[in-house]
């Protein structure tokens, strides 16, 4: 088993995402993969287990459910590459009902390094699968694993945990085709959608009241202090979760509790805040089943099956590339 990160310099590519997001005039905003460091990457693990947050459990129980029933649907043989694999916790049910039909490389992508090395560390002891890692952004990554397929390989793609929600609609059904675009036809795409529902439900999960969710999303000031040499006063923001019922998605802010000036050296700027503006730091859209099959179609994909938890809704999709 072997984990091999390759570490792309993104000192740059943070500095210039924070300028043009925190500059740009109307509604101030931060892209969501930066919530992500070895920080907040542990949060977040927190989030999963939180009773509020459905989700992830229901995308477990899915899994264990039905692993074998996914795997008896791909053509074979075949690798495994997920985009953002977290620990891997999840990943262990899919990859132990391969293991039982062929040797298996599974080669997990994500930004986060220590998210690489816990990955290895979860599913090292499965017979019949290594492991080679990339710590890359996901389209760079899946470009790599598909070059280094065997002729006549097929590949499965993972993206769980409804991360396809992270992106507007319009940015998702693009991100779909781009991933399209990598793969062959015959490849599959197990997808993600977590499923419309109450927004007392979905506030709860976006807002719990441990304050978890609260500190994975200001984590994110403190990394912009501890990378950029700036000087967010954290305690000055708050979290704030909200519904967008327009878009059918929760909406992540931080709050600036009062009218202050924040100075990023390594960016080059000083941002100007009143009381009471907020940076926009994640989206989570809500889907319906048909509405998953509809992107899939409009993509290049038929969508081959769909299972659905009934205690969260929340669906796993079998997409096919045509």
């Amino acid at each position: 088993m072997l984990v091999h990160a390759i570490t792309p310099n993104t000192s740059y590519e943070f500095a210039a995402d924070v300028r043009a997001g925190l500059t740009t005039p109307g509604q101030k905003e931060l892209p969501s993969k930066y919530l992500y460091d070895d920080v907040g990457s542990a949060l977040f693990e927190v989030i999963c287990h939180l009773p509020e947050y459905g989700l992830t459990r229901a995308d477990e129980r899915l899994l264990q459910r039905h692993s074998y029933d996914i795997v008896g649907r791909l053509a074979r043989p075949i690798a495994v590459a997920e985009l953002g694999s977290g620990s891997g916790r999840k990943t262990r049910q899919i990859l132990e009902a391969l293991s039982r039909r062929q040797l298996t490389r599974y080669y997990p992508i994500e930004i986060s390094r220590a998210a690489l090395l816990m990955c290895e560390r979860e599913l090292s002891d499965i017979d019949s699968v290594s492991i080679l890692g990339f710590e890359r952004e996901y389209l760079d990554g899946l470009l790599e694993v598909a070059a280094q397929r065997s002729s006549g390989q097929h590949l499965l793609v993972l993206f769980l945990g409804s991360t396809i929600g992270n992106f507007d609609r319009p940015a998702g059904i693009q991100f779909l085709a781009e991933v399209r675009r990598i793969l062959m036809p015959g490849d599959s795409l197990l997808l993600g959608t977590d499923l419309v529902k109450s927004s007392a439900q979905l506030l709860a999960a976006y807002d719990d009241e441990l304050g978890v969710t609260a500190a994975f999303n200001l984590n994110l000031l403190a990394r912009i202090n501890r990378e950029l040499d700036a000087d967010f006063n954290v305690a000055e923001f708050e979290h704030e979760a909200k519904i967008n019922h327009q878009n059918r998605s929760v909406e992540m802010h931080l709050r600036s509790m009062r009218r202050q000036t924040v100075n990023i050296h390594t960016a080059g700027i000083s941002v100007d805040f009143f009381e009471g503006e907020t940076i926009w730091t994640e989206s989570s859209h809500k889907y319906s089943l048909q509405e998953v099959c509809d992107m899939a179609t409009a993509t290049g994909y038929r969508c081959e099956a769909q299972w659905v938890d009934e205690q969260w809704p929340f669906a796993e999709n079998l997409l096919v590339a045509k």
